[in-house]
């Protein structure tokens, strides 16, 4: 006779381990935000999100419909921010019927500024995605907002980012009330900020710069507790703005000058351009400020590398056209930009910023906007000015003298007992470590690419044949048997060291040393063996900021003209910036099938010109420099030898095991 057992349930395999399908969470509304604040916005202190409702005025400023922003600290530790603008809908929205001004506070990527060109609210706006002001009140313990619009008076209160006073609307009474525009008082939550206080200078330069970039706007800050009250309204704009917060004497006068593109323009679109006021000055230290739609980008962008460029064309144009410059003597841009301040505001149609406290623009097509309105520009200011042009040429060619000197004396230094190059190294012209750079690069067909797209003058191409040895467990004197590493060596001008040494560091012959290789598995494994290499061999380079990894797009997307925006080429980088490129075009109403992708199968299928503009150009690449990070070098050590070791198989597969599900092989 048998007996038979019951058993309960069968339980999933990962429930005895604690991870089940109710491990996972799905964050609605701002919990994202209340979760990972730090990835929204700055967790310092509260300005950022303060400036986020600001932005939002000098939107409406900048569309045309606001004249007045008004700043209040209360004595309570709140912010309020009023504008005379239209004043947020706040009816019930067509789709998801709900009141438009709920939707805006408590919905992420909810607002009125994804259809540029269209015929939308805004045409140019720093606000892109609907994130802004969703995440000041989800970081704030109280949030009010009063809209006056249509004669109405529209009132509504949020508390931890949840609606704690439903919306109310009534007519308006009296002529107090027959306004337009919003008003947003913020009670900011402190557990989110390192300190709960407002950096008032920061502020002050915030709204001052704001007044600067938007003539007839009275901007005004009001500080309760002090009983002071400022105001600024610039008519003079850039220029004067310039003057006041330079600190050294002029060269020559401020250039100063705005562009903007028209209704036939086939490279822009109609509206898109620049103001600049730049100032050249043989001390102090200079000021350079600029912005983008009124949004600060305090790390600079493709706008700055665009102004850069026009700067340098220009004044080397007109060298070159007088004659000016001595037998020997090669300019480059830092020599035209040492002392160049300036304020730079960049009209900019669907800006792609870096992160969404935008502190970085990375829309490339903003360099050759802003090169553009700027090279024919001071062409002309120079040409028509020559005195003064020639007085700036002659600033620019001493600080190149200086620079080319500087380098020889290095050269001299080092002169002695230089090895013989490898062949195959395609050396640059400069000896300035400053500016010049190596490219390790992955084959010689890649390697080809890159030698007729480089810039000759400060760019090296070394190409590597095949996959590099893996140098962790190979010891030091045995590395020179392998060629590539031999001629890595040798090319760099470093020997072989560990941690501990000091090796000669004048005999580097690079400042920056690029691992340049495909944007797909092999490319990634080569990265990682050269990585290894010179943590294992050469630490002091990455100690000291030397090695970089170049990051090539892997795909390239042609698309069609769309609105006031022309057709473009668009690069990302891998599969999940190509979705997101994608996303954007559909989003900007391009049917589809509208648009081509096209992948590179490898570096040694891109054009010189694509190589350049992608990858080698300083403006425009990706470069990412390589640092230890959050780990010492023992931990460091020890996470490189569970991936490189001869003796790790085991750990290697138990990382495998646990994370190989969060991997998308490219094979």
């Amino acid at each position: 006779m048998s007996t038979a057992v019951k058993s309960g349930p069968a339980q999933p395999a990962g429930a005895k381990n604690g991870y089940a399908e109710a491990s996972i969470r799905v964050l609605k509304g701002l919990e994202p935000v209340k979760q990972r604040p730090g990835m929204y916005t700055r967790t310092d202190n509260p300005l950022h999100v303060i400036q986020e409702v600001i932005d939002n005025a000098a939107d409406e400023a900048l569309a045309g419909f606001c004249k007045r922003i008004k700043v209040t600290l209360h004595a309570d530790g709140s912010v309020s921010v009023e504008d005379d603008g239209r004043g947020i809908p706040f009816g019930p929205h067509p789709e998801e019927k709900a009141p438009v001004i709920e939707l805006v506070f408590t919905r992420l990527h909810a607002g009125g500024k994804f259809d540029k060109g269209q015929g939308g609210a805004y045409s140019f706006s720093g606000g892109l995605h609907g994130v802004g002001v969703s995440v000041t009140n989800a970081l704030a313990r109280r949030l009010e907002v009063a809209v006056y619009r249509d004669a109405q008076v529209a009132r509504m209160a949020f508390a931890q980012g949840d609606v704690a006073e439903a919306l109310s609307v009534r007519a308006s009474a009296g002529a107090g009330d027959r306004r337009q525009g919003t008003t947003v008082r913020v009670w900011p939550e402190a557990r989110y900020f390192e300190s709960p206080q407002l950096p008032l200078g920061d502020l002050v330069h915030l709204l001052r710069s704001k007044a600067v970039l938007m003539p007839g706007v009275a901007v005004t800050l009001v500080d309760e507790k002090k009983g002071d009250t400022r105001t600024w309204q610039y008519k003079g704009g850039l220029r004067d703005y310039l003057e006041q917060t330079l600190s050294a004497d002029v060269l020559i006068p401020i250039f100063e000058g705005e562009s903007y593109a028209g209704k036939d323009d086939g490279s822009f679109a109609e509206g898109e351009g620049a103001q600049w006021a730049v100032a050249f000055t043989e001390d102090g230290q200079p000021v350079r400020e600029s912005y983008v739609n009124l949004i600060p980008t305090s790390a600079g962008g493709m706008h700055d590398s665009g102004l850069r460029d026009g700067l340098f064309q220009a004044v080397k144009s007109f060298i070159e056209l007088h004659a000016l410059l001595p037998k020997g003597v090669k300019l480059m841009p830092e020599d035209v930009f040492a002392r160049a301040s300036y304020v730079l505001a960049a009209k900019v149609l669907d800006p792609q910023f870096q992160g969404q406290i935008k502190e970085r623009l990375n829309s490339r097509d903003a360099l050759r906007l802003v090169s553009s309105c700027v090279r024919p520009a001071l062409d002309l200011w120079l040409n028509a000015h020559v005195e003064y042009g020639k007085k700036l040429a002659e600033v620019v060619i001493k600080a190149a003298q200086s620079r080319q000197r500087a380098g020889q004396k290095v050269e001299k230094r080092k002169g002695s007992g230089v090895a013989v190059l490898p062949g195959k190294l395609t050396d640059c012209e400069s000896r300035d470590l400053g500016v010049n750079e190596v490219f390790l690069v992955e084959g010689d067909s890649a390697g080809g690419s890159a030698k007729m797209g480089r810039d000759k003058e400060t760019q090296a191409v070394l190409p590597l044949r095949g996959k590099v040895l893996n140098t962790w467990e190979v010891e030091r004197d045995l590395l020179f048997k392998n060629t590539e590493i031999h001629d890595i060596a040798v090319a760099i001008g470093i020997d072989p060291h560990g941690p501990g040494d000091a090796p000669d560091m004048g005999n580097l012959r690079y400042g920056k040393i690029c691992i340049l290789s495909d944007a797909d598995v092999d490319g990634a494994h080569i990265q990682v063996l050269l990585l290894t290499l010179f943590f294992r061999h050469f630490p002091k380079l990455i100690e000291t900021g030397h090695v970089y990894v170049a990051r090539p797009p892997l795909f390239r997307v042609d698309a069609p003209a769309r609105g006031k925006k022309p057709a473009t080429k668009i690069y990302a980088l891998d599969e999940g910036e190509l979705q997101s490129v994608l996303d954007k075009l559909r989003k900007d109403g391009v049917p589809e099938g509208k648009w081509s992708v096209s992948r590179f199968k490898g570096l040694g299928e891109m054009s010189a010109a694509h190589l350049w503009e992608t990858t080698l150009n300083p403006d425009t690449r990706r470069l990412l420099q390589v640092r230890l990070g959050d780990l010492d070098f023992a931990a460091t050590a020890g996470c490189i030898a569970k991936l490189m070791g001869k003796g790790e198989a085991a750990a290697r597969r138990e990382l495998m095991e646990l994370h190989g599900d969060a991997v998308e092989i490219d094979v």
